[in-house]
């Protein structure tokens, strides 16, 4: 296991984790569509975001603090949610709520997880939201809503880009399937399929979608829960609107970690069409490329009230378990608190659109 206090940056704990991990596993969570153009894009798109720092501004006392769906947070920071962390680490998501408690930052616990919704919930201090997929199987949706619930989730969110799975070429090659041992803890249904054959995502997985889904399933998923419902997978003002007036409680600007339709426009580059959309009815995060303090302080000056970071997660879970994930969140913490404090910012509510470079 690594000495995590010893990795300076995130880029590192992906290095740390393709020695930990098996090719197949590795391959799954990086792996984008087709040519993984929009993979590479959205990462790049943060970094061509250069900053305009004011000077002479008081920044010795910080507050990197917000308030989202009413729940304090120490950062604009959640942990987007993620598949079957126990091919990173033998306690799986739990390891990962675990740590997420610790760091006082929120986890949106995936569907396709290999620990039940009840026992993340048990192990996490922090908030903890679930992320659904619409189902061919209604009633399974709304059950599966509901459960999350019961189990204390604060949140849904329902991801909206996935009609069809993307075709995830390392995938294929691998013939990846939900590897033997791991269960879809909250997906199982007696004699229905469970992941476990299959050459790729599509394969494995199909069964957990459904192409007809339209916006009257979030009606039908807001009316089963008396939870917040948010809406993942938006990169387009107009269906950032259609969202709101289906009661989304806030939309996440997000292409599914270049994972689904590549060419798609990158996070970075869709989130101010979004946010002016938006126009501060409900919340709007961002995922996709985040890999810096410094992306999510670009994030908040385009109008994101917070982000939230998935394959960092993973590889801070391989490298070190627990530890791992708690380094990654702390190290992105403090980097955005610094971030701060060098582009003269105090607190977040002073982090404004003025702080980006414009384009000539």
């Amino acid at each position: 296991m690594t000495d995590c206090t010893t990795v300076l940056n995130v880029e590192a704990f992906e290095a740390e984790a393709a020695r930990s991990l098996p090719k197949v596993a590795y391959d799954y969570y990086r792996s984008g569509a087709w040519g993984e153009h929009t993979l590479a894009e959205n990462i790049a798109a943060w970094q061509r975001l250069w900053l305009r720092p004011r000077c002479m501004v008081d920044v010795s006392g910080r507050d990197t603090g917000i308030t989202l769906l009413g729940q304090r947070l120490p950062a604009p920071l959640l942990l987007a949610p993620t598949a079957m962390h126990q091919m990173a680490h033998a306690d799986g998501e739990v390891a990962t709520a675990r740590a997420a408690g610790a760091c006082g930052v929120p986890m949106v616990l995936s569907s396709l997880s290999t620990c039940t919704v009840e026992a993340v919930a048990q192990a996490t201090s922090a908030p903890l939201w679930m992320q659904i997929y619409i189902s061919q199987d209604r009633g399974f949706t709304r059950a599966l809503a509901q459960r999350a619930q019961a189990a204390g989730c604060k949140a849904l969110m329902v991801t909206v880009d996935t009609p069809v799975w993307g075709v995830r070429e390392r995938d294929i090659h691998n013939g990846f399937r939900v590897p033997d041992g791991m269960r879809m803890a909250n997906l199982e249904r007696p004699g229905m399929p469970t992941g476990h054959s299959g050459s790729g995502i599509g394969a494995a997985l199909g069964w957990t979608i459904d192409a007809s889904l339209t916006w009257k399933d979030l009606d039908m998923l807001r009316a089963a829960v008396n939870i917040p419902v948010l809406v993942k997978g938006v990169l387009r003002g107009d269906d950032a609107v259609k969202a709101i007036e289906h009661g989304a409680a806030g939309v996440v600007v997000s292409n599914h970690g270049g994972r689904q339709l590549d060419g798609a426009v990158a996070p970075a580059t869709a989130l101010p069409e979004v946010v002016q959309k938006v126009a501060g009815r409900v919340p709007v995060l961002v995922d996709g490329g985040i890999r810096r303090g410094t992306d999510i302080l670009r994030a908040l000056a385009l109008g994101a009230t917070a982000v939230q970071v998935g394959r960092p997660v993973l590889w801070g879970l391989a490298a070190a378990g627990q530890p791992g994930v708690e380094r990654v969140l702390r190290l992105l913490m403090e980097e955005f608190s610094l971030a701060m404090a060098l582009a003269g910012c105090s607190r977040v509510s002073e982090i404004t659109s003025d702080l980006i470079h414009a384009k000539p």
